[in-house]
């Protein structure tokens, strides 16, 4: 059986799928519209996020058994029509949790102690003590809204420092524990100092985060995306730090964001974007929280098994 890998990924993937006698083409060098055209020839598949599988590429591969995607979101699936061409779809979200985990408490940090800004004066030869006096996790309500494996990392990364972790999902019940607090978005919105996203990206959770969003809490509060970008409205963000509602963000995914992110210069002249970046309360990433050393070979050894056993099985 010949399984196509259209996107780079640690080396472990190919070895152990060549190690199962599968003959295996790297093609991350082609375009989607050459990929489109190679598809119809191959039982597996294995993307990242740079390639779109519609129903109408799907339509074309009649011989496709399986398609792997290295990474947690799907939303570049049409899945319900991959099922209805009996073609399964797995991902590996658990690859990357305590990457993602990792990275939004870093990024939290980063923001409460204004670490940003100081390494940047003190490489300029200004000190400012009092000026970058930060404020302490400890003692803070977070609000965890999406409770996978994702949302569950970052819980259990935050359990040292002595802060209240509420944790919101709607579609889970009975998961919370002494230390984490299951709890309903009105006590999120009522008590929480932090909110931190962790929603897949679906028409019910665009733009999730909105003006009406960030006006139901009760205290101004800060905010984390390391989900998606257009789970977060940038434009709404931005006008609640204006009026101080929003204290300040830490995005690692943005909504301007492309299948391919590289030519962020081109947005320059975005206004909304523009007063992004030019703000001291917002610290952002270039969708790296998932990306470690680490979760690159734990993904990419996920996929290949979960590949292997979907093509025997069948």
């Amino acid at each position: 059986m010949k399984i196509l890998l259209a996107d780079k990924n640690h080396a472990i993937l190919e070895e152990i799928l060549v190690n199962n006698s599968f003959e295996i083409d790297c093609f991350w060098d082609k375009t989607p519209e050459e990929l489109i055209k190679l598809l119809p020839n191959y039982d597996g598949l294995v993307i990242r996020s740079k390639f779109k599988l519609s129903k109408e590429v799907l339509e074309t591969c009649n011989k496709l058994r399986v398609i792997g995607r290295v990474g947690a979101g799907m939303e570049n699936i049409d899945l319900e029509y991959a099922k209805q061409k009996n073609i399964t779809c797995v991902n590996a979200p658990e690859g990357n949790r305590d990457a993602v985990g990792e990275h939004a408490l870093g990024m939290l940090l980063m923001l409460l102690n204004n670490l940003k800004r100081a390494d940047a004066e003190v490489r300029k030869g200004i000190w400012l003590r009092a000026e970058n006096r930060g404020f302490e996790l400890s003692g803070k309500t977070i609000g965890i809204i999406g409770y996978g494996h994702m949302g569950s990392s970052f819980a259990k990364k935050l359990l040292g420092f002595d802060c209240t972790i509420l944790a919101h999902d709607k579609y889970k019940k009975n998961f919370g524990s002494d230390t984490i607090i299951e709890s309903d978005l009105e006590r999120i919105f009522n008590e929480a100092d932090v909110v931190s996203l962790h929603l897949p990206l679906t028409k019910e959770t665009q733009y999730y985060a909105n003006v009406d969003f960030f006006n139901s809490f009760k205290k101004n509060m800060y905010v984390i995306n390391t989900a998606r970008g257009k789970c977060l409205n940038t434009e709404h963000l931005i006008n609640a730090i204006e009026v101080g509602k929003v204290l300040g963000a830490c995005l690692d995914v943005l909504e301007f964001e492309t299948t391919s992110f590289e030519k962020i210069g081109e947005l320059n002249e975005n206004a909304i974007f523009k007063k992004l970046i030019e703000s001291e309360k917002v610290v952002l990433s270039p969708h790296i929280a998932g990306w470690t050393h680490e979760s690159n070979y734990k993904m990419s050894e996920l996929v290949a098994e979960r590949v292997i056993d979907v093509l025997l099985l069948k």
